[in-house]
């Protein structure tokens, strides 16, 4: 990543100790370096960093609400308190809004939907050439991995070659939201269309990094992700839905799963909270109150045990993603 004001070498090192510590998330490192255009742009002939500078990029901007400017300046915290603690900058760090909590209900998918939208993600109709061979093998798999897993869609697509056991079918997830680095078990049929994929774009891209990768072995933009699902999803319908909703069906269906399977749920619960890489076992929670009816059959069945596991459930909205 290349930085071009007056910070460059303290931003290097930013990055360097980012990427050391495993957390090298692409969309965090871009705001930094959209912070360093932007003292590039602001302040051309800056030798160093000033509190006027810090302030007005931290500055809540008019059309921004305030998860998207927490979003956009928490990056920039978390550089600048790299640095005070080097010593490079004595710069007051500005206190970040509070979030606003917000309701989200993601699409519900039916199975029409569903089977219509892998269907045209079989039936895809790209350009020729090298980047419309690797796409024709990749975005069918891409989506169903994105599907069958649960993994959010940056996991996907910033997955490495060498973090997928093809014998055993675990995924070993190291770009994952904040520091939850997490472990993904495959279901069988994943796994063979996995082993396929990779023998077929192997012979495309015999040393690639990533197991998805770009015509230029590159990881995708999270803008391809998008793009992409937009183009197959709307295909056939007119509904409303993005990719990262497919990771919110797989945790209701999984949970749909377990009614009438026992009182193991605590031990399900745990299990998906960890394979899809939440921090603590309350965000999983929230799944719950997407399950028409099943957080009253389980508590039920089980009692006080279920307050213990899932507490205030109608009071205590997380964040889940």
């Amino acid at each position: 990543m290349e930085f071009k004001s007056f910070l460059s070498d303290i931003l290097d090192g930013y990055v360097a100790y980012r990427k050391a510590s495993g957390r090298d998330s692409l969309g965090y490192l871009l705001n930094v370096r959209h912070f360093d255009r932007y003292c590039v742009r602001e302040y051309p002939s800056a030798k160093e960093l000033s509190q006027i500078m810090v302030d007005q990029w931290c500055n809540k901007r008019d059309p921004e609400s305030s998860n998207s400017c927490i979003s956009r300046i928490y990056p920039v915290l978390s550089f600048l308190r790299y640095a005070q603690v080097r010593g490079l900058t004595d710069i007051n760090i500005p206190a970040a809004p509070r979030s606003t909590p917000r309701i989200y209900i993601p699409h519900a998918f039916t199975l029409e939907e569903l089977q219509n939208f892998f269907d045209s993600c079989d039936s895809i109709n790209t350009k020729y050439g090298l980047t419309g061979k690797i796409q024709r093998i990749t975005i069918p798999v891409f989506s169903r991995l994105l599907y069958s897993s649960g993994m959010r869609t940056p996991e996907v697509r910033m997955l490495c070659r060498e973090d997928v056991n093809l014998e055993n079918g675990v995924v070993n997830i190291r770009y994952s939201k904040g520091d939850n680095s997490h472990f993904v078990v495959l279901h069988d049929t994943m796994l063979n269309l996995m082993k396929k994929y990779d023998a077929a774009v192997s012979k495309i891209i015999p040393d690639r990094i990533f197991f998805f990768p770009t015509s230029s072995n590159k990881g995708y933009h999270e803008s391809w992700v998008s793009r992409n699902f937009r183009k197959y999803w709307y295909a056939n319908t007119e509904v409303g839905a993005i990719a990262y909703e497919l990771r919110h069906h797989y945790a209701v269906e999984n949970i749909n799963s377990w009614i009438g399977q026992g009182l193991t749920t605590h031990m399900r619960l745990l299990s998906l909270s960890k394979s899809m890489g939440h921090s603590n076992i309350k965000s999983t929670k929230y799944y719950y109150s997407l399950v028409p009816g099943l957080s009253q059959i389980i508590e039920n069945a089980t009692g006080d045990m279920f307050n213990r596991i899932v507490p205030n459930l109608q009071d205590d909205e997380e964040s889940y993603q």
